[in-house]
């Protein structure tokens, strides 16, 4: 729980204009988020050209670039980086299928997001559309499908990033994987 503490307090230092503290916070952060990108990208197809250092160092090129952001702690931090993680995985994907004239899109492994395990995976553009689309009428679902999927936080963590209450989270969370079975499967 220090440990926690500590990259708060030196991810708001860094914010502020601390040099000293990004040379604290870059072992920790840069090693968390090749654990998450590490965990993340196993879940995905065995065809896949993008590695985990791709992936944490694309990323992390754009947090760097965000220093001006709130962060309001650890979890907040790792719940941008996820966004940003599910960026250039998307912007790859898009790449892809255009350098293959509409092929190669990156697939997911669907079963941590779905209620029951499809018969297919689903490609990363097909997820972020179907997230997108929950955004529209609700962003809170969402939010939570993104930090629990692309940032790997844990309840807890992400209902202290959202500020509600972790039976919320659970909650919303079985709601936002039920919606996107179906709309992943209408395709």
């Amino acid at each position: 729980m220090a440990a926690t503490h500590e990259l708060t307090r030196d991810l708001i230092e860094w914010r502020n204009g601390n040099q000293a503290a990004i040379e604290r916070i870059l072992p920790i952060v840069y090693a968390e988020l090749r654990r998450r990108a590490h965990r993340y990208l196993r879940r995905e197809a065995r065809d896949i050209s993008l590695q985990t250092t791709d992936l944490i160092n694309e990323a992390y090129l754009k947090l760097i670039d965000q220093r001006e952001s709130d962060w309001q702690n650890r979890a907040h931090f790792f719940a941008v980086a996820a966004r940003v993680m599910r960026n250039v995985l998307v912007d790859r994907a898009r790449a892809r299928s255009v350098a293959k004239r509409g092929g190669g899109a990156i697939d997911l492994a669907a079963e941590e997001i779905l209620i029951a395990a499809p018969e297919r995976d689903v490609s990363v553009i097909d997820l972020h559309e179907a997230l997108t689309n929950l955004a529209a009428f609700d962003e809170r679902k969402s939010r939570i499908v993104e930090l629990r999927y692309f940032a790997g936080l844990s309840v807890e963590e992400t209902a202290a990033v959202m500020g509600i209450s972790a039976i919320t989270v659970k909650r919303e969370w079985l709601k936002a994987k039920s919606w996107l079975y179906q709309a992943l499967h209408e395709k």
